[in-house]
């Protein structure tokens, strides 16, 4: 599988969905968080855009982003996060693991993503996901194992304040199992909200390294497979 390639398309697909303005619908609006939605054409869900600002320069923004040291801490969705494969210092093969959500009624999953970041003209970042198959890594009986068609991450200066960042944030996920359509649309909503809260949280407290030295730190990736031990996002 050529994941460099797919890699590639999934960060211009992503780009594409930032540019595309028309057809969006606003269903929330929380703490200066927006979400909007449109009908994916890629599977029968939902493509969702997620837009705040965050106080952080867009390079600073995108480090932390794709950065994984402390994931889990500053992300409450997520009940694990493992590096399984490092491709190249700008491309990774993730599993993680959801917390349960919807009071329960959507319990955990777990994918495995292939995750990407671009640098565009302009100062703007962009980390894009996709679900991938990888090696040694089939779904188990222990999580339903879900599926993120192209997502990601857009950071771009704000036009009024460099020192500060758009975020863009862009959900395609099928959740897979038994879920009504109803039950997911229901409760995506407030929990991208509260995601982007999340990562706003976590840049205050994670003091962000300067860019680029995040290489440094992916020279050790772990190779525990997480699904079979430890809980991942």
């Amino acid at each position: 599988m050529d994941y460099k390639a797919i890699a590639q398309q999934t960060a211009e697909q992503v780009l594409a969905y930032n540019q595309d303005l028309s057809g969006w619908k606003v269903i929330k609006s929380s703490k200066k968080v927006t979400v909007s939605s449109k009908t994916s054409r890629i599977f029968h869900g939902n493509l969702y855009r997620v837009e705040g600002i965050i106080p952080e320069s867009a390079a600073h923004l995108a480090d932390f982003l794709f950065k994984h040291d402390h994931r889990v801490s500053w992300d409450k969705s997520l009940k694990g996060f493992n590096v399984i494969h490092k491709i190249d210092s700008d491309t990774l093969i993730c599993h993680t693991i959801t917390q349960s959500f919807a009071m329960g009624s959507i319990s955990p999953r777990d994918f495995i993503d292939l995750v990407h970041i671009k640098h565009y003209e302009g100062n703007v970042n962009i980390i894009s996901t996709k679900s991938v198959d990888f090696p040694g890594y089939a779904p188990t009986s222990t999580y339903i194992r879900g599926f993120n068609h192209p997502s990601g991450y857009v950071c771009s200066p704000l036009k009024e304040n460099p020192a500060y960042s758009k975020l863009v944030i862009f959900v395609q996920t099928e959740m897979k199992g038994k879920l009504p359509a109803s039950v997911i649309e229901k409760s995506m909503p407030s929990n991208l909200v509260s995601f982007l809260l999340n990562v706003k949280d976590g840049v205050k407290t994670y003091k962000i390294p300067p860019i680029r030295a995040r290489h440094s730190s992916h020279s050790s990736v772990h190779k525990k497979k997480e699904g079979h031990s430890a809980i991942k996002p």
